[in-house]
């Protein structure tokens, strides 16, 4: 259904919300996020006519990320292989570092062994062993644009043993979180 943006009159499907107030792209891209200040942005409008560049430019990209998304959608991975695995005919294979993976889960849920144990053992940043922890890759998926594929590549760890691993992820961070709220 289509709706008018309130600011410049666009009229488009593609319209969003703010506040309750249908705007196009362009103007919801610089629209305040203090309710206050967004009343008194929306009370300036502006012909859409002027925005056409604006618009034009914002869908170069488009045509890219909807074949990237295409790729991802059939088991493609978007990025470098991440660790334990390398390219080979632009296909995701084990690395020889692929057991390497294996231990740093398992030793994560060790209780006696924290993040910066397991970063000095396998000589790898603590934001880089966090990343490991929560890559979707290692149990077959391909994470693309905020969305969950199937992949086409052989796993590393049990789908079990990674939904332990967000686990005890999610209670570290809340309890860091609960620490520096008191």
């Amino acid at each position: 259904m289509k709706s008018k943006c309130i600011k410049c009159y666009y009229e488009s499907e593609g319209n969003f919300k703010k506040f309750g107030v249908p705007l196009c792209s362009i103007c919801l891209r610089f629209a305040p996020f203090e309710e206050k200040r967004f009343t008194e942005y929306i009370k300036e409008k502006v012909d859409c006519r002027n925005l056409e560049t604006f618009r034009k430019f914002s869908e170069i990209g488009n045509p890219q990320k909807k074949g990237m998304t295409k790729k991802a959608s059939q088991g493609f991975l978007m990025s470098r292989p991440p660790f334990g695995y390398k390219a080979e005919k632009n296909k995701l294979v084990l690395g020889q570092n692929s057991n390497e993976v294996v231990e740093i889960f398992e030793g994560f849920l060790e209780s006696k062994i924290n993040l910066t144990k397991i970063s000095q053992k396998h000589k790898i940043s603590i934001n880089g062993i966090k990343k490991i922890l929560r890559n979707f890759t290692y149990i077959g998926k391909i994470k693309f644009n905020s969305k969950i594929y199937e992949g086409d590549h052989p796993i590393i760890i049990s789908p079990t043993l990674f939904n332990r691993v967000q686990d005890k992820l999610e209670k570290i961070s809340a309890r860091k979180l609960r620490s520096s709220v008191f």
